[in-house]
């Protein structure tokens, strides 16, 4: 690693901790932002429309991670925003990311979000404490390497296995950007099989697919 880039890096984790360190551990007892809310300041600060539907399917994701993994519906609206927000910051400040969109999210009171927020990269070194923070990382860049895996395919997600995502996961040279260290460690944390955690992301993006651009090449 480059000075540079080192110290690039070690200036984002430090700012990581100092957003971190002002943050509550506690779940939110209610919401004090909407849906709508949170989809207008993700549409304020990212306009590429690919980060947009990524923001989306990891949102999808997460709305069934909750029922899945946490306590059900009383945490599916938090965990869907977690879920459309953990990169809202990215495409403007790439430098500073997460920290403009955890202390945003602070602001509005949401410290649940905006811990699991800040502990979506494991190189950040933010502690995972609740559901919310393990289910974020274990979705999130499996969500996105899903995605690519149907970009491929003539029949997309509707033909998609766990066989053939772990399969890719296996050629470093498809999807490159995506860190399989991650991958991994987000299953493992969560406490899952990845072949079965694999087949229920695969599950719960089918009925949205076509919203996705999903479908494969042949739609």
């Amino acid at each position: 690693m480059g000075d540079g880039l080192e110290r690039r890096v070690k200036r984002r984790i430090l700012a990581v901790h100092r957003a971190t360190a002002l943050s509550g551990r506690d779940g939110d007892a209610s919401m004090t932002i909407t849906r709508a809310e949170a989809w207008e300041k993700l549409c304020d600060w990212t306009e590429t429309d690919s980060l947009r539907k990524h923001a989306r399917a990891v949102e999808i994701v997460m709305r069934g991670a909750a029922e899945r993994y946490g306590a059900g519906s009383e945490d599916v609206e938090a965990w869907g925003i977690a879920g459309m927000l953990h990169d809202a910051d990215y495409e403007r400040w790439p430098d500073e990311h997460p920290t403009i969109v955890v202390a945003w999210l602070r602001e509005q009171g949401q410290e649940a979000i905006a811990h699991a927020v800040s502990a979506h990269y494991t190189k950040w070194g933010v502690p995972y404490e609740s559901a919310l923070d393990k289910a974020l990382l274990a979705c999130d860049e499996l969500t996105g390497f899903i995605g690519a895996c149907c970009l491929v395919r003539p029949d997309g997600l509707t033909t998609l296995t766990p066989k053939s995502v772990k399969k890719k996961l296996k050629n470093k040279q498809f999807a490159a950007k995506v860190e399989r260290e991650e991958v991994h460690a987000g299953a493992e944390l969560l406490g899952v099989d990845l072949g079965e955690h694999i087949q229920f992301i695969i599950d719960t993006l089918q009925p949205h697919g076509a919203e996705l651009g999903l479908l494969g090449t042949a739609s």
